[in-house]
């Protein structure tokens, strides 16, 4: 066989052998259940202030240890203030001021008719509570209930409604002295503002120290388990983004107690939403996460310094929470008002050179077309566009490879047995004419970093996630609905479940035109003479077509225009070159049964 078909194997079988691999060894996990706990208010784990703390030059010269421990449950069920915003609705209890009813307006759970919106945080005495609370831990001349807690009732003024126009202020006193008030603001998206305000009116110095908690009762439900995106902690500490599985937290006994240090922020993040804390700007935060394996809670606590007041001093302390979806025109906002790194609190994965500028030209193609499957098309054209320079001189050398076959054919001939003698005849024929074998691996090659890039913006990015295309394809990041059981929807049945095995073998419409356009592209060559080959060439468009039927369809819808341009280049660029391929003739010659001397 000569050298370019050597080649194109070659690339065409690294292309096949990666993906398989991917899906042999990587297969996706069943996602991991743990047996829920029926915790009280009173179990919750509270955190400890920041150990020992350095007063503020401006204070006396001291240091202060806070810790807070758990009040009593209420015997009697908090009320409740509405919140409501154009994308966010839910409640704040309160107890404990805690924000832990929250669903997301803009995102339905599935495109059934009726589905449920999502919702991102429920109290605890529900399925999978989750919630932020805020508190003061207790230090120098003050007992734990002395601040207010997880468990602390919390007044506010009659009729009121959390909105981004209206703030939420709550307060309570402890009846010693100090007088608590906490304004819980939010914006127009998915950011919630907590200011905490303490006030000593008494007559003694006290110390405590504000902290926050996010609290997650077990695994989400809908946790993946597929490596490719990442679910569990997420925390930017030191100037250093880090990520934590979900299994692998470290246990409640085995936390490190100085983690964390000089935290920004920190939470929790699931495959399209996040909830996460983001801390002052000024100050030092301290941010432990761990797992109470006793209670089945993933927790985050962040803690921030002590305060020490004198009689008649205040002190106010203001963080954030963010709770709603990654889309990542929002996050890089709020990266932009100066939460540090925020827009990595998205997976971009180890390519994150491609995955970020892939999903930027898609984002603002879509923005321009107003459709993601045609922007998907749109960024085929750009991206071969970007690498046509390459692609012309892979098909300039393809069609002089196919001139120099007469020749190369005397080679052969001549040099009989002697592979030396062929190679090195074949070495200075390349060199006289200038041509260079490998030039058609190279644009193959590149498309396989690309393809990866381009399955990880379309499987984690929440702005594929429900994207329409047209008719029956109301969901790029999910595969093809469509099968070729009920001939693509024309029979009055419905098809095989997505996903299903069955589905793997009745395929859609897009894998099979993507097959088409596989095998399109290789009748633009007479089909090789060595009966293996001929073997591979043959397989090859159809495996791909079952194998990648399963793929998001925004991904196929990718390959088959990106097959479609392929095709259209190299005949265009091949004539121009004066090789005229015999495409039809190569179809017609696909389907002729080889003559006995040619499978010999």
């Amino acid at each position: 066989m000569d050298d370019q078909n050597k080649n194109l194997i070659l690339a065409t079988a690294l292309s096949f052998l990666v993906i398989l691999v991917w899906f042999v060894l990587f297969p996706p996990p069943e996602p991991e259940t743990q047996p829920g706990a029926d915790i009280t208010q009173s179990e919750l784990t509270a955190p400890t202030a920041g150990g020992e703390a350095t007063v503020p030059s401006t204070a006396d010269a001291a240091t202060a240890t806070a810790t807070a421990t758990d009040e009593t449950a209420p015997t009697t069920e908090a009320a409740r203030i509405p919140l409501e915003t154009p994308r966010l609705t839910g409640s704040v209890s309160l107890l404990g001021g805690r924000i832990d009813d929250l669903s997301l307006r803009d995102y339905k759970v599935s495109l059934e008719a009726g589905s449920d919106i999502v919702r991102m945080l429920s109290p605890v005495g529900e399925a999978d509570a989750y919630y932020a609370l805020y508190g003061w831990a207790a230090g120098s001349g003050l007992s734990p209930e002395d601040v207010p807690g997880p468990n602390t009732i919390w007044q506010a003024p009659e009729g009121a409604t959390l909105t981004p126009e209206t703030p939420l202020t709550l307060r309570w006193d402890n009846g010693s002295g100090l007088a608590f008030e906490r304004t819980v603001a939010i914006d127009e998206d998915y950011m919630f503002t907590v200011t905490q305000t303490v006030t000593n009116s008494g007559s003694a110095q006290v110390a405590l120290a504000p902290y926050s908690v996010l609290a997650r009762h077990g695994l989400p439900q809908d946790v993946t388990g597929i490596w490719v995106v990442h679910e569990g902690a997420v925390q930017f500490a030191g100037g250093e983004y880090l990520e934590t599985d979900w299994n692998d937290f470290d246990s409640y006994a085995e936390r490190d107690t100085d983690a964390g240090q000089d935290a920004r922020w920190a939470g929790f993040s699931d495959h399209y939403w996040q909830t996460v804390l983001i801390a002052p700007k000024e100050g030092a935060t301290r941010v432990e996460t761990f797992y109470d394996a006793n209670r089945d809670i993933y927790q985050t606590t962040a803690k921030q310094q002590t305060k020490t007041l004198a009689a008649g001093e205040s002190a106010t302390v203001t963080s954030q929470v963010f709770a709603g979806a990654k889309e990542w025109e929002t996050i890089r906002n709020y990266q932009s008002d100066g939460v540090e790194k925020f827009i990595d609190s998205i997976d971009w994965g180890w390519f994150f050179f491609l995955t970020k500028p892939i999903f930027w030209l898609l984002h603002e193609l879509n923005a321009l077309v107003g459709n993601m499957g045609w922007a998907i098309i749109g960024l085929t054209l750009i991206i071969k566009a970007v690498l046509f320079p390459l692609a012309y001189k892979s098909y300039v050398s393809m069609a002089k490879m196919k001139e120099l076959q007469p020749q190369m054919e005397k080679l052969k001939e001549s040099a009989g047995d002697d592979k030396q003698k062929l190679q090195q005849g074949m070495m200075e024929l390349y060199k006289k004419e200038k041509v260079n074998p490998a030039a058609g691996c190279l644009p193959i090659l590149l498309q396989i970093p690309i393809f990866f890039s381009l399955y990880k913006v379309i499987f984690v990015t929440i702005e594929l996630r429900h994207a329409p295309w047209f008719g029956p394809f109301a969901d790029l990041s999910a595969p093809d609905p469509t099968s070729i059981m009920n001939l693509f929807g024309l029979l009055p049945f419905d098809g095989p479940t997505p996903g299903s095995i069955v589905a793997l073998i009745f395929i859609g419409i897009l894998p099979l035109l993507l097959g088409i356009s596989m095998w399109l592209q290789q009748k633009l060559n007479p089909a090789p003479t060595d009966p293996t080959q001929q073997m591979i060439f043959a397989w090859m468009p159809w495996v791909f077509m079952f194998m990648l039927g399963s793929f998001a369809s925004g991904l196929v819808v990718y390959w088959i225009a990106n097959n479609v341009i392929t095709f259209t280049q190299q005949y265009l660029i091949m004539r121009s070159q004066g090789y005229k391929p015999d495409l039809l003739g190569n179809i017609k010659g696909s389907f002729k049964k080889r003559s006995a001397s040619d499978s010999k």
